[in-house]
């Protein structure tokens, strides 16, 4: 379990100093599956929600375990559509800043609703992630392969969190320590909140 940890947490730091160094090459000479991973990955209110979706997924357990990731992602896929359709929706920016202090607070308080209240929360906020997404698609991208690039860094997010989430869960000192993970992920949401 230690090794599955390490390893994603080697996994997760790699690839934000590859998006940090790759971010303007992959606009200099087109946008594909590649740019379409590495834009949420580059963004920290993206990647601590998506995280978080994964790490309340594993405490949740039963049928959120995959329900919760799955329906992030098929909102998200709806989402980005209406951004890179230039459909505007309200408030997505405020719904980005909450998503982060929302799903932080779930985890921090291991909240336990019915799996239908979490399906309906995180598709909300991911509906948010992904117009954003959707709208900053650069010009020259191949919208398929750009989409499919931010569900995968996505899905590889939740995984991570899921992960974590799941070592955690087998001792109680990693259970609380989870839960301050939970409630790091808040308080970083709400210092963007407030600064951005």
């Amino acid at each position: 379990m230690k090794r599955i940890a390490l390893a994603s947490g080697v996994a997760v730091v790699g690839f934000l100093v590859a998006a940090r160094a790759e971010a303007h090459v992959f606009g200099a000479w087109g946008a594909g599956l590649g740019e379409g991973f590495f834009h949420p990955i580059g963004g920290l209110d993206h990647v601590l929600a998506m995280v978080a979706v994964g790490l309340w997924a594993a405490q949740l357990g039963g049928r959120a375990l995959w329900a919760l990731p799955l329906a992030f992602l098929v909102m998200m896929a709806v989402g980005g559509l209406a951004g890179g359709m230039g459909i505007s929706l309200p408030w997505i920016e405020a719904g980005i800043a909450a998503s982060v202090v929302v799903l932080g607070m779930a985890v921090a308080w291991a909240v336990r609703w019915p799996v239908i209240a979490g399906l309906g929360l995180t598709g909300l906020f991911a509906l948010c992630h992904g117009h954003v997404h959707g709208a900053e698609i650069p010009q020259a991208a191949a919208p398929i392969l750009y989409a499919g690039g931010f569900l995968a860094a996505t899905a590889f997010l939740h995984g991570v969190g899921f992960a974590m989430g799941r070592i955690a869960a087998s001792n109680a000192l990693r259970a609380k320590l989870l839960r301050g993970a939970g409630a790091s992920i808040a308080i970083a949401g709400a210092v963007m909140w407030v600064v951005g």
